[in-house]
């Protein structure tokens, strides 16, 4: 990426002073912070609730959601956010851990087992958070939101028609159209992966194979757009079209490397996802054979038990 001339600094000249005065005053955006500090703060409570109750809950989801916490903390509460509102490339790294690795720690967490398993029941027939949570779970429009013909488009689409349209500059005009932005990148990410990663309760269980399938139909297209942003001979959105001269790089190089992270990025939660599947399935394989063992020895007993009241019978018998 070569330096860029004096005529891109002569265009900065007259950039909007928000790109780096009070865009770098300001490292964080207020809103995913309190966002972050609320989602630690709930799943603590709740993890402590189970245990005061002599519950347990297993450390594993504990550190799988902080993770997730942190993950978005990084990517919107950090100068990462200042750098994505002027760098391609920065965005697309905000916007692959915002929708991409994210959802899958935060849905390893098992957030919602856990809300299910805190709340308390609100008593018969009234309705408390408890109640409304196992009816969104099973309302229809969970149904739909959550199926892979909902999802697997969506995902595309929020990738194509969003930065191949004139959406992503109007959104990237202001503080509330980025938030709005990567608040539905990361609730993509969710309804994507949540019946794929299959850990918390869902409308939809498909058994291990088909998550596998739901998980690499989306990731062809995903690729294809990295290499699309690649290929480019010119910028594809205007946001970008004159960073600031400090950052001292030009709009297209910049964009090249945005496509790449997008293209390298979709295969690395892939590979954390068909771990994670692989051993779930591993898991629930032993847990059959573990049960079909336990009913065999059950069996047994049982076989073992009639045989010897049939020899007991045929003594009195003999006596």
């Amino acid at each position: 990426m070569h330096h860029s001339g004096h005529g891109m600094d002569g265009m900065n000249m007259d950039l909007p002073p928000f790109t780096l005065g009070r865009g770098l005053a300001f490292g964080g955006d207020a809103f995913f912070l309190v966002g972050c500090v609320l989602a630690l703060a709930l799943y603590g409570w709740a993890v402590v609730r189970l245990r005061r109750r002599g519950d347990a809950w297993p450390a594993g989801r504990v550190v799988a959601w902080a993770l997730g916490v942190l993950t978005v903390a990084v990517s919107m509460c950090t100068k990462l956010n200042d750098y994505g509102m002027v760098m391609f490339s920065v965005h697309m790294v905000q916007h692959m851990i915002v929708s991409m690795l994210s959802p899958i720690l935060l849905l390893l967490g098992a957030p919602v087992t856990l809300a299910l398993r805190a709340l308390p029941a609100a008593g018969r027939g009234r309705k408390g958070p408890r109640e409304l949570l196992v009816a969104l779970l099973h309302s229809r429009y969970m149904r739909v939101i959550t199926h892979p013909a909902f999802t697997i488009p969506l995902f595309i689409a929020s990738l194509y028609a969003l930065y191949f349209s004139p959406l992503f500059d109007f959104l990237m005009q202001s503080r509330a159209g980025h938030i709005a932005m990567m608040v539905h990148f990361l609730a993509v990410g969710l309804v994507f992966f949540w019946p794929i990663m299959g850990v918390d309760p869902g409308p939809h269980r498909p058994g291990h194979i088909m998550r596998i399938l739901e998980l690499f139909a989306g990731m062809p297209f995903h690729a294809f757009f990295g290499i699309a942003l690649m290929m480019a001979s010119e910028p594809m959105v205007t946001t970008f079209l004159h960073p600031p001269a400090s950052l001292g790089i030009e709009a297209l190089g910049d964009q090249q490397a945005a496509g790449g992270i997008a293209w390298a990025f979709s295969e690395i939660p892939s590979v954390v996802v068909l771990i994670a599947l692989v051993f779930q399935w591993y898991k629930s394989e032993e847990r059959v054979s573990q049960r079909a063992d336990r009913a065999a020895d059950r069996n047994g007993d049982k076989e073992l038990a009639d045989y010897n009241a049939y020899l007991a019978s045929l003594h009195a018998r003999g006596r």
